[in-house]
């Protein structure tokens, strides 16, 4: 090849290369969206409870403690109100066995109990939402969970106790804003054989520790203001 045309060779393949070094064109901004508004933080209370026999207050605990009585009316039973709320409700609650504690009994080794206590969470109108159960074992004073005071016992204290805790939690629907807990059936094997229980108002398990979780509704809307006229 001529030393002439290579000069010219190279500018036209240098003008043909693409610029490497070109700022790419920016992308297109997107539009702001306005953020949703933040979903309301769950809250955790005590709530509103009708309680129709009270056992009373642990001596230890100091826990309010509540019989269940066996029933078919829910309106009868422990009845736990719901505050407005969004969503499902998180019921929760500790399930007792009760027992009769008798110091004579222990001495004689024949204070031996077995309970298995059935009770169920109910709407206002009788639907059933779930059952729940309680097992324990009695022998001794150490089985109990708590002295309950207000009786003529030693030390101010009732013959009737807690036995036992089991941890109940009830997911409960939107749209209810009550229910109720009522009893359904007790099992209990002693020194003197096995005994089941369903009368009607007969007490036979304790709960305490009554809790709901819940998102409170949003307030309602204010109606707008009507234009005066002019």
């Amino acid at each position: 090849m001529h030393r002439r045309l290579l000069p010219c060779i190279v500018l036209a393949l240098a003008s043909a290369a693409p610029v490497f070094t070109q700022t790419a064109k920016p992308p297109a901004k997107k539009p702001v969206s306005k953020a949703a508004p933040a979903a309301t933080k769950p809250v955790t209370v005590h709530p509103e409870m009708t309680c129709p026999a009270v056992l009373g207050v642990g001596v230890t605990t100091r826990r309010e403690f509540c019989d269940v009585l066996v029933g078919r009316d829910p309106n009868a039973g422990i009845v736990i109100k719901l505050p407005p709320h969004r969503g499902a409700v998180i019921l929760t609650f500790d399930l007792h066995n009760r027992e009769t504690y008798s110091e004579q009994q222990v001495r004689e080794k024949r204070s031996y109990a077995h309970h298995t206590a059935v009770i169920g969470v109910l709407t206002l109108d009788g639907g059933l939402i779930t059952r729940a159960a309680v097992d324990t074992e009695f022998r001794t004073a150490k089985d109990l969970l708590d002295r309950v005071g207000g009786g003529a016992g030693p030390g101010g204290v009732k013959a009737v106790a807690p036995v036992g805790s089991e941890p109940i939690r009830v997911e409960i629907p939107e749209d209810v804003d009550a229910v109720s807990v009522l009893g359904e059936k007790l099992t209990a094997v002693t020194v003197n054989g096995t005994e089941s229980f369903t009368a009607q108002g007969r007490p036979i398990a304790v709960i305490s520790n009554v809790m709901i979780e819940y998102r409170p509704a949003p307030p309602p809307r204010k109606p707008p203001v009507p234009k005066k006229k002019k």
